[in-house]
């Protein structure tokens, strides 16, 4: 992937849709979980929390696919963009420094996904710069 200033992931506990973009354009992965979990629900006496363990291999290799991003924001629609916040932050405090925000979004299109990237980094202040 080429280096992007700005990066956006959406997040949920089956896949991961990365966009690197800049004034210039958008570049676009997708990460699938290897064992994506079934949603838990608990039972009344069961033992357990009712919570799937993290997935540390998928977490991994979204937070390598942030390595290059200046600025981060990372969306979706539960509880994996949380962990995935943690996760950063506990295995690469680096790249933890340059999450912007953890925000909560359905399931929109790629194209209002970067549109809604764009317009969060514009109201943050954290001009893109522009290439040469």
């Amino acid at each position: 992937m080429t280096s992007h200033y700005h990066a956006l992931v959406w997040i949920d506990h089956r896949e991961a849709r990365v966009f690197h973009f800049d004034h210039a354009g958008v570049e676009h992965l997708v990460i699938h979980a290897e064992n994506p979990t079934q949603h838990i629900h608990r039972k009344a006496n069961s033992i357990g929390s009712g919570h799937a363990a993290e997935d540390h291999a998928y977490l991994q290799k979204v937070t390598a696919a942030l390595a290059d991003a200046q600025r981060i924001l990372i969306v979706g629609p539960a509880n994996e963009k949380a962990e995935l916040s943690k996760h950063i932050q506990r295995h690469d405090p680096k790249i933890a420094e340059r999450i912007a925000g953890v925000e909560t979004i359905d399931h929109p299109s790629d194209k209002a996904l970067v549109a809604h990237a764009r317009a969060y980094f514009r109201a943050d202040h954290q001009e893109m710069p522009r290439s040469s």
